[in-house]
C-alpha cells in the first residue's frame, strides 16, 4: 500500500512537472512583430493572375458557349460528332465537299440530299460530352446554307433530352445561296446530356455550314459569346493579369499546328481550325475530337481580360514546337515572319484604328487600345536554341515598342540541368521577367516558402507561370485537388508574397477541366455542362488575390520569417487605400497554434477586424459537382485589445486577418 501511495505522489510530481514545463514553454513562445510603419516593397498588381490554356475541354467545349460540336465539318474526320438518322443509314444523303481552293480558312461543308417528303434526312449531335440546357433560357440555332434549285425543304432544329423528350424546337425556311439563318427557342427543362436533332424535310439538296447553338444567357449577354458561370468564377478571382492562350498550346506538336493568333480574329466563320495538341497527348486519356475552332480567339482574350478588369498577357510561337514532342524549330535566317507576328499583335492590341492591325480590332468591335503592356516569347522552351531566339525577338521589339517588357522561358523545371543552364543563359541576356513552372508534390511547395529570400536583387523578376502541387506525380491521371496541395501551395505563396521586390506575377496551372473530358490533373477550376465549382486551391488563390495589399510588411518572430517552423507560414501586406494590415497565415501542422501578433505601429488600432478561414481537417479533402463548397472561405469578426492580436489557428489551415488603421 505504501509502495502505490509512493508511486502516485512520484506520478503526480511527474504530472505537475510537465504542467509547469508546458506552460512555462507556452508562454516563452515569442509573439510575432509586424512592422507597420516601415513598408518594405511594393505588391505589383499583377501579383496573382490566370493562367489559361485550352486544355481539358478548357475552350471548345468549355468556356467558349457554343454547344455544337464540328459545326463546320472541318475536323480530320469531317462527320466526327455527327450521326445521320436514316433506315438504310446511306451516306449518299450526307456529303462533304471540299471548296479548299476557294475558301482555305473554312474549306468543308455538308450536302445533304432528301429524296422525298416521306423520308426526311436528320442529322444529330451530341456537343461536347452531352449538350447542358435549362428550363427557361433561350437557345439561339444558326445554320448556313445554301438551296438547290428546284428544291423545297425545312429545316427543324429540335433539343431531345437524354431520356427522349422533346424540350424545344424552331423553324427555318431556306431559300436561295448561301445565308445566315437565325431562330431562338426556349427548353422546357433542364438536362444534363441532351442532343440536337436537325431535320431537312421535303425534297431537294442543301448545302449546309456552321451548325450552332448557343444559349442566351452567356457572360455579359453577348451573341456568340463565352459560358456565364466560368467567367464569373474567374471574375471573382479578381486577377492582376490573363496569361494566353498557354501554355504548350502555343507550341504545337509541330509547327504546322502551332497558335497563329492571325487565323484566330476575324469572321468567326473564317477562323481556320486545326487540331488541339492535347488531342492524343496522353495515352490514358485519348481524346481524338479535341480541336479548336478558334471561336475564342486572340480578340476575344483580350475582351475577357478587359472584362474581368485584367492585364493581358498574351504568348506567342517563338518559333519552336514543344520540346517534349518534335522539337521542331524554324532555322534562324528564316524567323522574320514570326517576328513579324509578334510586332503585329502588339499593333492589334494598341495600334491606333489607321493603323493596319488596329482597324482591324477596330472592325471588330474595340476601337480603343486594349493597354497591352506585357509579351511572352515562347512558352517553356530550353537550350541554346532558345535563347538565340529570343535575342532576335527581343531586339525588334525593344527597338520599336521598348515599353512592352517581355517575359522569357527558364525552362519546364525549377531546378536540375536545364533550369541551371537557363539561369546562366538569361544572365547574359536583357531579360526583364523570366517564368518559372514548378508541378512538384505538396512538400516541395512548403520546403520551398523561403525559395526567393536570397534571390539576387538586382536581377531578372520572377513570374511563377505555371505551379501546382501534384498529390501522386506530375501528369498522374491520379493527382487530386485535395486540401494537403491548396494548403501546401498557400505556404509557398506566402514566400512569393513576401519577395515581392522580386516575383511580380504568379498564376496556377492548368485553369479549367470538364469532368468528362480532362487529359491532366490537377486543375483549378470544374466542371460540366451545366455547372462549375472552385477546388480547394480556387479558394487559396482567391484569398491570397482578393486580399493582396499594396506593400509587404516584414512579419518576424525572432528577428525571422515565418518560413514553416512549427508548421506555421506567413506573409503580412498593407493595403494602402483600404487603411488596413493584411496578414496571411498558413497553419499545415495537425495542431491548434495559440500566438501573440504584435502591430508595431505608432497609429490607432480599431478594436473591429475582419478574419476569414480556410480550413479541413482532412488532407484529403475535396471540393465536387455535388458539394462544391465542402471547403471554402468562412469570414468572422472579432475584437482586438491595442495592437495585440491573440490569434488561434486551426490545424490545417489558411487564415486572413484583416486589421483597420485610423
Amino acid at each position: 500500500m505504501d509502495v502505490m501511495i509512493k508511486k502516485t505522489r512520484s506520478l503526480g510530481f511527474v504530472l505537475v512537472f510537465l504542467a509547469i514545463f508546458v506552460s512555462t514553454s507556452a508562454q516563452n513562445i515569442k509573439p510575432v512583430m509586424v512592422n507597420v510603419d516601415k513598408p518594405l516593397t511594393e505588391i505589383q498588381p499583377t501579383m496573382w493572375g490566370i493562367f489559361f490554356e485550352d486544355i481539358n475541354f478548357g475552350a471548345d467545349g468549355g468556356i467558349y458557349a457554343e454547344l455544337i460540336k464540328n459545326r463546320s465539318f472541318e475536323f480530320y474526320n469531317p462527320r466526327m460528332g455527327w450521326s445521320i438518322g436514316m433506315e438504310d443509314n446511306d451516306s449518299s444523303h450526307f456529303q462533304i465537299v471540299n471548296r479548299k481552293h476557294n475558301y482555305p480558312g473554312n474549306p468543308r461543308f455538308a450536302r445533304i440530299r432528301v429524296d422525298e417528303p416521306q423520308k426526311p434526312v436528320r442529322l444529330t449531335n451530341s456537343g461536347f460530352r452531352g449538350i447542358g440546357v435549362k428550363a427557361g433560357v433561350d437557345y439561339h440555332f444558326s445554320i448556313m446554307a445554301s438551296v438547290k434549285e428546284n428544291s423545297k425543304l425545312t429545316i427543324r432544329a429540335e433539343l431531345i433530352s437524354s431520356g427522349g423528350d422533346k424540350l424545344g424546337e424552331t423553324l427555318i425556311q431556306p431559300n436561295g445561296n448561301w445565308k445566315k439563318y437565325q431562330a431562338t427557342f426556349k427548353s422546357s427543362a433542364t438536362d444534363l446530356k441532351a442532343h440536337i436533332n436537325i431535320w431537312f424535310e421535303g425534297q431537294g439538296v442543301i448545302d449546309v455550314d456552321m451548325i450552332s447553338l448557343f444559349p442566351g444567357d452567356t457572360w455579359k449577354n453577348r451573341p456568340g459569346g463565352l459560358r456565364a458561370d466560368l467567367v464569373q468564377l474567374l471574375a471573382d478571382l479578381k486577377p492582376g493579369f490573363l496569361r494566353f492562350p498557354g501554355g504548350c498550346i502555343v507550341e504545337g506538336h509541330d509547327l504546322s499546328v502551332r497558335y497563329q493568333w492571325k487565323k484566330t480574329i476575324g469572321n468567326v466563320e473564317d477562323r481556320e481550325l486545326i487540331v488541339n495538341r492535347w488531342n492524343t497527348e496522353f495515352a490514358h486519356r485519348l481524346t481524338p475530337d479535341y480541336y479548336q475552332t478558334f471561336g475564342l480567339g486572340f480578340f476575344e482574350y483580350f475582351q475577357l481580360a478587359e472584362d474581368i478588369g485584367a492585364q493581358p498577357l498574351p504568348i506567342i510561337n517563338c518559333g519552336m514546337a514543344c520540346q517534349f514532342n518534335t522539337a521542331e524549330v524554324v532555322p534562324l535566317d528564316q524567323l522574320d515572319p514570326y517576328i513579324q507576328d509578334a510586332l503585329d499583335l502588339i499593333e492589334f492590341a494598341n495600334g491606333p484604328e489607321t493603323s493596319e492591325w488596329g482597324k482591324i480590332r477596330t472592325q471588330m468591335g474595340h476601337p480603343g487600345s486594349f493597354n497591352l503592356k506585357y509579351l511572352g516569347i515562347g512558352n517553356e522552351q530550353w537550350g541554346p536554341q532558345y535563347f538565340e531566339r529570343y535575342i532576335l525577338f527581343e531586339k525588334a521589339i525593344k527597338a520599336r515598342y521598348p515599353e512592352i517588357t517581355l517575359v522569357s522561358s527558364a525552362g519546364p523545371q525549377p531546378d536540375g540541368d536545364l533550369f541551371n543552364y537557363a539561369s546562366g543563359a538569361l544572365k547574359n541576356t536583357r531579360a526583364e521577367i523570366v517564368d518559372e513552372h514548378y508541378y512538384r508534390p505538396p512538400v516541395w511547395f512548403r520546403e520551398n516558402a523561403a525559395r526567393y529570400d536570397n534571390y539576387d536583387r538586382k536581377g531578372f523578376k520572377i513570374f511563377a507561370g505555371e505551379y501546382a502541387a501534384q498529390s501522386v506525380g506530375t501528369a498522374s491521371p491520379l493527382n487530386k485537388n485535395n486540401w494537403d496541395c491548396a494548403l501546401s501551395e498557400a505556404a509557398f505563396m506566402t514566400g512569393l508574397e513576401r519577395n515581392a521586390d522580386v516575383v511580380v506575377m504568379s498564376s496556377y496551372a492548368p485553369l479549367f477541366a470538364h469532368v468528362d473530358g480532362w487529359q491532366w490533373t490537377p486543375d483549378l477550376i470544374w466542371f460540366n455542362n451545366l455547372t462549375s465549382f472552385g477546388t480547394p486551391n480556387y479558394y487559396v488563390q482567391k484569398l491570397f488575390s482578393v486580399n493582396r495589399g499594396d506593400y509587404v510588411l516584414a512579419m518576424q518572430r525572432n528577428n525571422l520569417p515565418l518560413t514553416g517552423e512549427d508548421g506555421i507560414y506567413a506573409s503580412a501586406a498593407l493595403d494602402k487605400s483600404a487603411n488596413e494590415v493584411i496578414l496571411k497565415i498558413v497553419n499545415t501542422s495537425d495542431k491548434v497554434k495559440n500566438q501573440e501578433i504584435v502591430l508595431n505601429t505608432t497609429r490607432k488600432v480599431l478594436p473591429k477586424a475582419r478574419y476569414i478561414v480556410l480550413q479541413n481537417n482532412k488532407s484529403d479533402g475535396m471540393n465536387s459537382i455535388e458539394n462544391p463548397k465542402a471547403i471554402s472561405p468562412v469570414e468572422k469578426e472579432f475584437t482586438l485589445k491595442g495592437r495585440k492580436l491573440n490569434a488561434t489557428l486551426e490545424p490545417y489551415s489558411l487564415s486572413v486577418y484583416r486589421i483597420k488603421l485610423k
